[in-house]
C-alpha cells in the first residue's frame, strides 16, 4: 500500500511539470483508478482472510459442498434436545438408504449386547453395544453434521447424535468425552469422542444406534460387525422389518420381503445357540417366529429364561 502511494505521488509530481490544467486532470484520474484498484484488492484480501478464519472454525459450509447435503435434512427437529425429534406422520412406509462411504465406529466391532427387547429391564435396547476400552477413540460412521451433544445421567451418559446426508442419524452413547460440537461438519472416520462408561452403564462400551426419522433400526441390518463392513450398498427401511437383523452367513438363506430386508433361517437350519445379549423375543423375530411359538417348540413357560450356550429348536 505504501509503495503504491509513493508511485501515485511520484506520478502526480511528474505530471505537474507538463502543465497545470492537464496535470490536474490526469492526476485526479490516476488517483481514482488506483483507489478503485486498492478497494478491490482489499476486498479480496479481507474475503480471503475471512474464509480462512471460517474454515479454521469448521463453519464455512459453502467451501465443502461435497460434504454438505440439501439443507432440508437439517431442518426438522434440528434444534431439538430430544433423541427422536421427528413426527410419526412424516415417516414414509419404506425408503432406500445409501450406506456406502461408511466407517466402523470402533475398530474392534465386537458386539457385546445385541439390539432387541430386554426382559430383565422391561425395555427395548435400541442399538448394539460394542466392547471397548476406556478412552478408546470413537469414529463417525458416515459423513454428516453433529446435531446434539449432551449428557443423560440415567441413560446415554455423554452422547453424540449425528445427522447424515443419507437420511440416517447415528447415536454414540456412554462416552467419556465428546470431541465434536453441535453443527460441526464431520467426515466418516473422523474422531468424534472417547469411549467410556458414563450414564446407565456397568462397564466401558459404546452404545451405537442407527435411526431413520426417529425409528431405531437394528444396526445389524446395516452393518456386518463380524466382517467390519456393510451387508450391501443400500438398506431398504421398512416400518415392518426395521427391527430385524440381516445375516448372510452360509447357514442362513435370505427370504425377500419388504425390499429384501427380512432374512429368516434357511430350510436346513433347525436350531439356534443362544449368545450373550439374546432374548427370546429377539431370536424369534430374527427367525420369523413369534415368541409364543418359540416357547412351545422348546417347552418353555412364560416365566422361563434362556442362557448363553443353550440350544433352541426353531422347528
Amino acid at each position: 500500500m505504501e509503495i503504491l502511494n509513493k508511485i501515485i505521488i511520484a506520478g502526480g509530481i511528474a505530471l505537474l511539470t507538463m502543465g497545470a490544467g492537464v496535470a490536474d486532470a490526469q492526476t485526479v484520474s490516476s488517483r481514482k483508478s488506483h483507489s478503485a484498484v486498492h478497494k478491490e484488492l482489499l476486498a479480496k484480501q479481507n474475503s480471503g482472510k475471512e474464509q480462512i478464519r471460517l474454515i479454521e472454525n469448521n463453519t464455512f459450509i459453502d467451501l465443502i459442498e461435497d460434504l454438505e447435503p440439501e439443507l432440508d435434512i437439517y431442518t426438522e427437529g434440528w434444534n431439538s434436545k430430544r433423541v427422536n425429534p421427528f413426527s410419526e406422520a412424516d415417516v414414509p412406509a419404506s425408503a432406500v438408504i445409501d450406506v456406502t462411504g461408511y466407517h466402523m465406529p470402533h475398530p474392534a466391532c465386537r458386539v457385546t449386547s445385541n439390539y432387541g427387547y430386554r426382559a430383565k429391564f422391561g425395555r427395548m435396547h435400541k442399538g448394539v453395544d460394542l466392547g471397548i476400552k476406556s478412552n478408546d477413540t470413537i469414529y463417525a460412521a458416515f459423513d454428516g453434521k453433529v446435531r446434539l451433544t449432551a449428557y443423560e445421567a440415567k441413560g446415554y451418559g455423554n452422547y453424540v447424535i449425528m445427522r447424515h446426508p443419507n437420511g440416517l442419524e447415528t447415536v454414540y452413547g456412554h462416552l467419556n468425552k465428546a470431541l465434536v460440537k453441535p453443527d460441526q461438519v464431520v467426515r466418516a472416520g473422523q474422531p468424534i469422542g472417547l469411549g467410556g462408561s458414563t450414564g446407565r452403564s456397568t462397564g466401558p462400551h459404546l452404545h451405537f444406534e442407527t435411526r431413520f426419522m426417529g425409528y431405531a433400526i437394528n444396526p445389524a441390518a446395516i452393518f456386518d460387525f463380524a466382517n467390519k463392513t456393510t451387508h450391501t450398498d443400500t438398506y431398504t427401511f421398512s416400518k415392518k422389518t426395521y427391527q430385524q437383523p440381516r445375516n448372510y452367513a452360509p447357514s442362513r438363506q435370505p427370504s425377500k420381503s419388504e425390499g429384501g430386508n427380512t432374512y429368516r433361517a434357511g430350510a436346513d437350519v433347525d436350531t439356534y445357540t443362544v449368545k450373550k445379549g439374546d432374548t427370546l423375543s429377539s431370536i424369534a423375530k430374527a427367525y420369523g417366529l413369534s415368541a409364543t411359538t418359540l416357547r412351545k417348540l422348546n417347552n418353555l413357560g412364560s416365566s422361563s429364561t434362556i442362557r448363553v450356550g443353550q440350544e433352541l429348536k426353531l422347528k
